[in-house]
């Protein structure tokens, strides 16, 4: 096994070490083409260096092998069957005095196992983290009664199947911006969800962006570096006082206990 300070090399891959200085969050693992022994291997060598270990994609069948041998290193480590996540958590608490906040919301529960995966995902990025499911543009009236849980989120994960509609009525009601994740549910039309990424594309609600089709972990990441960088920002304001554009002192943003 070769080590240094921004890699090591194991039977299976060469990690990146330096990724969390560089990009802001630690390398993820991608397990739906690994074998459950890799995987072990893998975040087996990551916990031991520090870091938050995430495994994304992971089966049932390499879980029951995985996990009992995670938990030998972190016994808090949990396998999310719906997502198909693994993690590896770290024991130690974040000291930040704000915790950003991010909504995941679903128009289906059909898009359920694609929202737990950001949602998974934004719990290993160190946000608060709120799920908010099945409020689809068939039944509008349901989205409209859950709007007070959106308007003070940092950023929104809107998950959508079929037309993929719900990321542009959302993003007229508030003023942070949309990850929308179109879904491969859908009928044929909806061509396994091409359909959803198209109509999301060509949203006409400006603050709405796109992932790809199932993407829950890439929504989740972007989610989490948004937030993050508005919570970084609002501890240095706090502690150093930053100043606007008119001289006024800006002392940071609403405090969210984890």
């Amino acid at each position: 096994m070769s080590k240094n300070n921004e890699y090591f090399e194991t039977e299976n891959a060469t990690i990146d070490l330096d990724r969390q200085r560089r990009c802001g969050f630690p390398e993820v693992i991608y397990g739906e083409s690994k074998t459950a022994e890799a995987i072990v291997e893998i975040a087996t060598e990551l916990f031991k260096r520090g870091v938050d270990v995430l495994a994304t994609r992971v089966s049932e069948e390499k879980a029951d092998y995985a996990l009992p041998r995670l938990r030998r290193v972190c016994p808090k480590a949990y396998y999310n069957a719906v997502a198909r996540t693994l993690r590896a958590p770290q024991n130690e608490s974040g000291t930040s005095m704000y915790v950003g906040r991010v909504v995941v919301v679903t128009a289906g529960t059909s898009d359920l196992p694609v929202a737990e995966e950001a949602v998974e995902t934004l719990k290993w990025t160190g946000v608060d983290v709120e799920l908010i499911q099945d409020v689809g543009v068939a039944g509008p009236q349901r989205l409209q009664a859950k709007l007070p849980r959106l308007q003070d989120a940092d950023a929104i994960v809107v998950v959508a199947g079929m037309e993929g509609a719900l990321p542009s009525v959302v993003g007229g009601y508030v003023s942070a911006p949309i990850v929308a994740v179109p879904t491969s549910v859908g009928y044929g039309a909806a061509f396994g969800g091409l359909a959803a990424l198209l109509g999301m594309m060509n949203s006409c609600a400006s603050n709405v962006t796109v992932v790809n089709i199932d993407a829950g972990f890439k929504a989740g990441y972007v989610a989490g570096l948004i937030s993050k960088r508005i919570s970084d920002f609002a501890e240095t304001s706090y502690k150093e006082g930053v100043e606007d554009a008119k001289g006024n002192k800006i002392f940071g943003r609403k405090k969210y206990d984890r």
